[in-house]
This record gives structure tokens, sequence and C-alpha cells, in this order.
């Protein structure tokens, strides 16, 4: 099906978002005044399985074993040939990713609550569009179906997605299979660029402890093993180390546990660290040079390293070029002009890297402040609820229903979108 096909359907969408925009906006703030922290966020998946679910979309709550986590399914349309991640053959599948968790302390200063916002708009808009057989489907507004039956369709997914910020709520969702059989998993971010997709860097969280041996430090100093010493020193080597990684990569650590008093050589010390590679190849590097590192340490000390990881890696995002280029120039529509990162840009890490490994998948960031400013800042907290925002959400929101409704209805989009994935996969990229 050619783009001017479904000229009607982008139609349909652009009107049903613009329909909803008040309910859209209400629903953001009301995710911006009470945030939630990750694994925590209760209230944000009550109210936008709640909104699903007054839609006339089946929710299922608690998958994947996250009690804050949900999907909500919709067959829309007629059934299509699947593209390249549908096994089952019963059709194209597209997930829309909602987040909603916030920040300690600092609340939407990532603005999720305008990811979820824009996810829930476009998953409503997808289904008025591509109602079945071309009539409203329940809880669909009258003069919202498209103007003849759509061909082809497939089913729509609207995924609720915990813990972005710290916990990997879609690493497991994947893990978990949620993700099997889906042909593309669209979503945006807001940010400080407008950038059609996001070189979101690999990146882990890794716990190093130095055992060592208790001693009084003057009365028997010869005794004990320092750990807290040979902690110390893991970060002095990481200093040096860092001068010599490659473009990406970066270790941060902080003190966790120092000791218990200063009259006592402690026999325990620890630290965090943040890691983060360009590529997910580059990260396991760096944690197995982190590790050579300790044990190096530990070694020359007489005390004894134990490095954990906690929680799931984030790996590094790939771009689908086929859905982001359609999502730009469906954005643009909307006059917001997208440009690709300067060459070189490695930003933070998404658990969204972990889907885009899977299926074919867009990122795209969305610009509600100047480049000058910064997410996860109070300033980038308070215009999450300003009116750019609310012009960025309900932009987004349209265009990533468009886009969808391009996955479900041209098999050739599919077909692109999985080839160049596989391309991207073979090449280590």
């Amino acid at each position: 099906m050619t783009d001017t096909a479904l000229d009607p359907v982008y139609a349909t969408v652009r009107r049903h978002v613009r329909a909803h925009a008040a309910r859209l906006w209400d629903v953001s703030l009301a995710l911006h005044r009470r945030p939630e922290i990750a694994f925590q966020e209760h209230r944000a998946a009550e109210l936008l399985a709640g909104e699903l679910e007054a839609a006339g979309l089946g929710v299922e709550r608690g998958v994947a074993g996250m009690p804050t986590a949900f999907v909500a399914r919709a067959e829309v349309g007629g059934r299509g040939g699947g593209g390249g991640g549908d096994a089952g053959g019963g059709g194209p599948r597209v997930a829309l990713l909602l987040e909603y968790d916030a920040l300690p302390g600092l609340g939407h200063a990532c603005g999720h609550n305008l990811i979820a916002a824009a996810g829930l708009g476009a998953g409503l808009a997808v289904r008025a569009a591509l109602a079945e057989g071309g009539g409203p489907g329940e809880g669909v507004p009258a003069g919202d179906a498209p103007v003849a039956p759509v061909q082809g369709g497939g089913t729509l997914m609207v995924v609720g997605t915990p813990a972005e910020e710290r916990g990997g709520g879609k690493a497991i969702a994947a893990e978990a299979g949620l993700f099997d059989g889906v042909d593309a998993a669209l979503m945006f971010h807001p940010g400080v660029h407008d950038w059609a997709w996001a070189p979101l860097t690999a990146s882990a969280l890794v716990r190093v402890g130095f055992h060592g041996r208790a001693a009084h430090p003057t009365g028997n100093p010869t005794e004990g093993i320092d750990a807290l010493a040979a902690l110390i020193e893991l970060f002095n080597t990481l200093s040096g180390l860092a001068r010599r990684l490659p473009s990406g990569s970066h270790v941060q650590g902080v003190i966790t546990d120092g000791g218990k008093a200063a009259n006592i050589v402690p026999d325990y010390a620890e630290g965090l660290f943040g890691l983060r590679g360009a590529t997910t190849a580059a990260l396991e590097d760096l944690v197995a040079q982190l590790g050579s590192c300790a044990d190096g340490i530990a070694h020359a000390t007489g005390a004894t390293a134990e490095t954990t990881r906690i929680g799931p890696r984030y790996q590094h995002f790939r771009d689908s070029p086929e859905l982001s280029g359609r999502f730009t120039r469906h954005l643009a529509r909307t006059g917001i002009q997208l440009t690709e990162p300067a060459p070189g840009t490695h930003l933070g890490s998404s658990d969204m890297g972990n889907v885009s490994t899977r299926v074919p998948a867009i990122h795209p960031f969305v610009a509600i402040m100047g480049p000058d400013g910064s997410h996860h800042t109070p300033e980038f907290a308070a215009a999450a609820a300003g009116p750019r925002a609310r012009e960025v959400m309900l932009a987004a929101a349209e265009a990533l229903a468009c886009t969808a409704a391009d996955v479900l209805l041209t098999p050739a989009v599919r077909d692109t979108a999985w080839t160049r994935l596989r391309e991207k996969a073979a090449a280590g990229q």
C-alpha cells in the first residue's frame, strides 16, 4: 500500500489526536504531579491501563513478572501477511512502548510522562484509524473511521514498560518473550535536541567489594588488610584507565561502604560502578577490564575481590532507518524537523536498546527545551509540564500512530526494516 493510499488513515489519526488532545494532556499532567520511581509506578500503570480499557482494549496486567507492567492488545484492520518477525503467520504486530517511571527526588526530569501520554494517544489513534472493517470500533468516536475498509492490518500492542531509569523493565520484558513476533517497537523521547534517532550506549551496573581483615590501626596494624585502601586503589587505577578508553566508553563509581569506624582497619569496602560502551561489545570489554583491575589490586594488597552485576545489562540502541525515517517525515507535517545526531555523539543508555536488538525499533528525541538544557535536572522536570511539552507530546502521538499504520499496512516497510536490522546484527553494529 502506497503512502498516498494511506492519506485517509493519516487524516483519521490527525483528527483523533486533536480531538483527544485535552485528555492526553490531562493524563500527562496527572503522571507529572504524582511521580513514582522504578517498579513502584502503581498509580501510573493503573491510570494508563484504565484509559486503554475505557477505550475498549483488552489489558493484561502484571506481565513478565512485573506488577507495574501491562500490555493492551487489539486486532485492527483485516489480517495481512506478517513481516520478518511474524513466525506464527498471524499478521504483523506493532508495539507502542510507554515509559512512566520518575527519578528519585527529581520527579519527571526525563519526561516519561510525555512518553506515556504520546504512546497512549498513538495507540488509540491507530485503533480508530484502522477500525475493523472500516467502521468505528468500540470506544472509537463516530466520524473517526477510515473512508473505506482498510486492507491489511494486524495486532496493535500498547506496552507499559516500568523502570527504565533503573531496573530495566524492557530488558526483563524482552527476556520474557514479550516482543517475540513483533515487527516494530515504537516510542519517542523528549529531549534537548531534535534528532531522528538516539545514539544510546550500552551500560551495566557493577558492584565491587573487597574483603580484608580488621585490625587496630595502631595496636596491631600489620595484621590488618585494609579493604578500603584496596577500593581507593581501584578508583585510582580506573582514573588512569579512563585516559585510554575508546570513544563512548566511560566508568563512574561511588563508594557505598567504606568501613564502620575510623579506629578500625576496614575488613570490607564496596563501590558501585556505572559502565558504558558505545556498543554492547565495548561495554563487555570494559566490564572485563574492571574485573581484571579489581583482581590485580586484591592480589597486590592481600584482599579478596568480589565483582557482581546489578540488574540487567542495557544493550546499545540499533535504530531502524526505515522506521525512523517514516517517523521523521510524519513529524515534519506537524512543523517539527528532525536531523541526524552529530557524528561521534554518545548519550545515555536505555533498556530500549535490548528491544532494538530483537525487533526493528525507533527512539527519536524531540526537544522540549534548548540544547543548553539537560535531562535529569529540575529545569527539565518543569519543562515536561510546559506548553512546549504539550505541543511535542501531541505531535509525537500523531507521528507514532502514522508510523505504526505504515508497518501494519505496508509489507515493504516491514521487510525493509527487518532486512536492515539483520544487516546491522551481522555487522556487529
